[in-house]
């Protein structure tokens, strides 16, 4: 299953492609930069900005700059990890910030329930901006 997560709220994609991913689906997550986290933009960048540096520079915890990387993490996060079920699910879940050239010609499900049209408020930042505040590079 391909997943389109443009203008999508990343929260609850993730917590979709975790629960399919679980039930032992492959998970393809394309457009990642384009995705939306709501919230006060500054407090977003501050919140993720103390996760990258609350870490020791060798022993971790490591948190990743690129929106796939953090699209991952969050996908991580909502799985158990640590079980080997948990590995199994992670290892099904592929994220990218665009769409490559392997999946153009195949169906990509665009779901409506998760779009940021269902916010309460304005307020919300992509992910490609958070990624260039932590540092990542971007045409």
């Amino acid at each position: 299953m391909i997943l389109n997560a443009e203008n999508k709220i990343i929260g609850r994609l993730a917590s979709y492609a975790a629960k399919k991913a679980m039930l032992g689906e492959e998970v393809i997550i394309v457009n990642c930069a384009k995705a939306v986290i709501s919230g006060d933009k500054r407090e977003i960048i501050e919140k993720y900005r103390a996760r990258r540096e609350r870490r020791t520079i060798r022993r971790g915890p490591f948190f990743p700059k690129s929106a796939d990387r953090i699209v991952k993490r969050m996908i991580r996060g909502m799985l158990p990890y640590k079980q080997e079920k948990g590995k199994k699910a992670l290892k099904r879940v592929k994220c990218y910030v665009s769409i490559p050239k392997a999946f153009q010609d195949k169906e990509i499900i665009d779901l409506k329930q998760f779009n940021k049209d269902k916010l309460p408020n304005t307020k919300y930042m992509t992910l490609k901006d958070l990624s260039k505040e932590l540092g990542a590079k971007y045409e």
